[in-house]
């Protein structure tokens, strides 16, 4: 998340009130809602009442505002990034979009810590469907916020459910790597992490859980060389942020 503050900002000035002035009506019918069934201090009743009733959903470009979302997660406006997706939720009609949706918005909540929604968001997107493109990012999301909401067993479960969907997925075979190395099943471990390095996923952190396992098996020396790696490769990456800046 940033540290942005709220800004100030100027209203418009609009066209003023008639003369005579007629007066006007805070509560007017369109936008009544059930305090019942709403929180009536919550600012989006009125926003998300005005989505329903004014936009019509063929006016709405999902695919635009699954950008939108993703744009506020690549500059860490992350609440911001779930408002969208839930937007995207609502309007899209196509399953594949609204899987994305879901998917994203459930990486959204995990960035805010916000486990028990991720896990929500991801499980809703494999109910639409658990077979789909999109669905080994999810089997591998799910797992990853269920380890951080203490559920591991649950997380290893779908670990391997992701590489089942996708063997060529290498996030997926780091993943269960890493639970496994938890759970002190060392060289399976390595096997996995050794397939996310074959996939071309040989970053820092697979260099790092791969060292971890061999020293538990053992091997020392080989586990040294990966951990000078790691140590090079986020050297280079720190000095290339810093360029950047």
């Amino acid at each position: 998340m940033t540290d942005d503050e709220p800004r100030d900002h100027e209203f418009s000035e609009g066209q003023g009130f008639g003369d005579p002035y007629e007066g006007f009506d805070l509560d007017p019918p369109e936008l009544d809602v059930d305090p019942g069934a709403v929180d009536p201090i919550d600012s989006r009743v009125v926003a998300d009442t005005l989505d329903r009733r004014q936009i019509p959903a063929e006016d709405v470009d999902v695919e635009e505002l699954l950008d939108v979302g993703l744009e506020y997660m690549r500059i860490d406006r992350h609440e911001q990034a779930v408002d969208a997706f839930d937007r995207v939720v609502q309007f899209a009609d196509d399953g594949g979009i609204k899987q994305e949706a879901w998917i994203n918005k459930g990486v959204a909540h995990a960035e805010l810590e916000e486990f028990q929604p991720a896990i929500d968001a991801y499980r809703e997107a494999l109910r639409i469907d658990s077979d789909s493109e999109h669905a080994a990012s999810a089997e591998t999301n799910l797992a990853y916020a269920l380890w951080n909401s203490g559920q591991g067993e649950k997380a290893l479960e779908h670990a391997e459910r992701a590489v089942e969907i996708d063997p060529r997925f290498p996030q997926g075979w780091y993943n269960r790597g890493f639970f496994l190395l938890e759970r002190g099943l060392a060289e399976d471990a390595v096997s996995c992490f050794d397939n996310a390095l074959r996939l071309g996923q040989r970053s820092a952190d697979v260099l790092e859980q791969k060292a971890r396992a061999l020293e538990e098996i053992g091997e020392d020396e080989r586990a040294e060389e990966l951990a000078e790696e790691a140590e090079e490769i986020r050297g280079a990456a720190e000095g290339r942020l810093v360029e950047e800046q």
